[in-house]
This record gives structure tokens, C-alpha cells and sequence, in this order.
């Protein structure tokens, strides 16, 4: 039973200690909160992690930027060379659209060329139709001025009844 009290108490004085103890370094700590230099120390402290904070988001800002500015980069040369990929499409189509034009004209040349000689062959032809046709006239109006003796161009023929 002694034994028992005394490790009871025993039991308590540990606990008083630790209570005191506790109490102790609470006072400690709030006076050491108090003091001008652990006030220092902690305001220096907190300023270090705001500057390191504000480091971080400049840091992390600035890769955000730069990210942003890279994409913008990147969708810029695309939007250009699409905008150079159509130009160069309409270019060819343009061109086509000449060329066709283009063969279209010298067909339509080569078919007004080609009715050029054909009605050419058609003048050609009544001219030298006509020309024949004034050839024949002439030969023919010669052989009557021949049969009916004008402008002399027979001879004359005498018939006599008679001696002469």
C-alpha cells in the first residue's frame, strides 16, 4: 500500500511538473512573442516568404506570358500561311480561268479565221464564176456579131445573077 501511495504521488508530482513546466514555456514563448527582437525576426520572416511569394507568381506570370505570346506566335503563322495558302489557290484558279479564256479566244479566232477563208473561197469562187460567165457572154456576143456580119467582121459574100 505504501508502495502504491508513493507511486501516486510520485504520479502527481510528475504531473505537477509537467503542468508547471507547461506553464513555463508558455510564459517564455508569450514573453519571447512580446520582444521586439522575435517580433523583428517574424516580421523579417514573413516578409522573406511574401517576397518569395511574390517571386513564385512574377515567375509563374511571366512563364504565362510567354506562353501566351508563344501560342499568339504560332497561331499568327498559321492564320498567315493559311491566308498565303488560299492566296496561292485563288492565284491558280485565276490562272486557269485565264488559260481558259485564253484557249477559248483562239479557238473563237480560229473559227472566225476559218469562216474568213471559207467565205474568201466563196468570193474567189462567184468571182471566177462571174469572170467565166463575162468570157462566155463575150464569146458568145462575138459569134453573134460574126453570124450577123456587123463591124465587118465578115466578109461579104456578092452573089451575081449573071455574067459579068
Amino acid at each position: 500500500m505504501f508502495r502504491q501511495q508513493h507511486e501516486a504521488e510520485v504520479k502527481l508530482v510528475v504531473e505537477e511538473t509537467a503542468k508547471r513546466l507547461e506553464e513555463a514555456i508558455q510564459r517564455k514563448v508569450e514573453e519571447s512573442l512580446a520582444s521586439e527582437e522575435i517580433k523583428q525576426y517574424l516580421q523579417r520572416h514573413l516578409n522573406e516568404g511574401r517576397k518569395a511569394l511574390i517571386d513564385e507568381v512574377a515567375a509563374q506570370l511571366k512563364k504565362e506570358k510567354e506562353a501566351v505570346a508563344t501560342e499568339t506566335k504560332q497561331i499568327e503563322e498559321r492564320a498567315h500561311k493559311e491566308k498565303e495558302m488560299q492566296e496561292r489557290i485563288v492565284e491558280a484558279k485565276e490562272r486557269k480561268v485565264e488559260e481558259a479564256l485564253r484557249k477559248e479566244a483562239l479557238e473563237q479566232m480560229r473559227r472566225e479565221e476559218e469562216r474568213y477563208r471559207e467565205l474568201e473561197e466563196l468570193q474567189r469562187q462567184k468571182e471566177e464564176a462571174m469572170r467565166r460567165k463575162k468570157q462566155q457572154e463575150e464569146e458568145e456576143r462575138s459569134k453573134q456579131i460574126k453570124l450577123l456580119g456587123k463591124n465587118k467582121s465578115r466578109p461579104k459574100l456578092s452573089f451575081a445573077i449573071g455574067p459579068k
